[in-house]
């Protein structure tokens, strides 16, 4: 009871201080806790608290989208009683996460129209290959085996967060990154919607980043890769001599 009365009293002054920060988009203020994910040795997610206010009630739509990627899709089919890859499809633009918080189910929050406007839910999010490469049917299928994939690594969550109210008008929510998610500079959209229309919206940087030792070691091989590549067999050698030396001890 007391940490909730502790954050709700944080989520009062921060509401009051972005409102005084930002006086002419006071319909709808945002911010994040931390804007800033440091990926170090032994990372195994992170947790950002997004919190803020809205002038008048409504409903609150969060989507989080990471850096956009190409991504090699391959399909299996049995051949021979064999399972073999027999086709590949390259699809671009691919966010590296993408996850959804919401108030209230987003049929109940706007209808399809508006969700497929502003890519409210997996689904509407256009990644299935150009019709040049594929037909309809053919790219839809694509698109839900890849969505399957990133669902599987945990890219995609497969439900939809809740945004919580503290009264009618302080928000919060929590965004779970997983520990394989990617680099980059992410986007947190927030939606302020009433009677199913938008009439407010807000996006917010989120970055994701390496840092020390692990990002000089990312940053060697990436810049470096001869080098990088030559350290990595020397390595290897030293350590095979290493156990050649001590096996023949043994």
């Amino acid at each position: 009871m007391a940490g909730t009365a502790v954050l709700s009293l944080i989520l009062v002054i921060g509401a009051a201080s972005l409102y005084r920060a930002f006086p002419a988009r006071a319909d709808l203020v945002a911010d994040l806790s931390d804007h800033l994910i440091a990926i170090t040795t032994g990372f195994s997610g992170a947790s950002v608290l997004l919190f803020g206010a809205t002038e008048q009630p409504g409903d609150i739509v969060v989507i989080v989208r990471g850096p956009s990627q190409p991504v090699l899709m391959h399909r299996k089919s049995r051949v021979a009683g064999i399972w073999i890859n027999t086709a590949s499809m390259t699809i671009e633009n691919v966010p590296g996460f993408y996850a959804v918080a919401s108030s209230r189910p987003l049929e109940d929050v706007a209808s399809e129209s508006i969700r497929r406007r502003h890519q409210m839910g997996v689904e509407y999010l256009p990644i299935a290959p150009p019709l040049t490469k594929a037909s309809a049917n053919i790219a839809e299928q694509w698109k839900a085996g890849l969505i399957r994939s990133q669902q599987r690594s945990g890219l995609f969550p497969n439900a939809t967060g809740r945004v919580n109210f503290l009264g009618q008008r302080l928000f919060r929510t929590r965004l779970e990154l997983p520990a394989n998610v990617p680099t980059g500079t992410y986007r947190v959209e927030v939606f302020h919607l009433r009677e199913g229309r938008v009439v407010g919206a807000q996006t917010t940087p989120l970055s994701v980043s390496k840092v020390g030792l692990e990002a000089e070691v990312f940053d060697f091989a990436q810049n470096r890769a001869a080098l990088y590549g030559l350290f990595a067999i020397l390595v290897a050698l030293v350590a095979g001599w290493i156990g050649h030396v001590v096996f023949r001890k043994g």
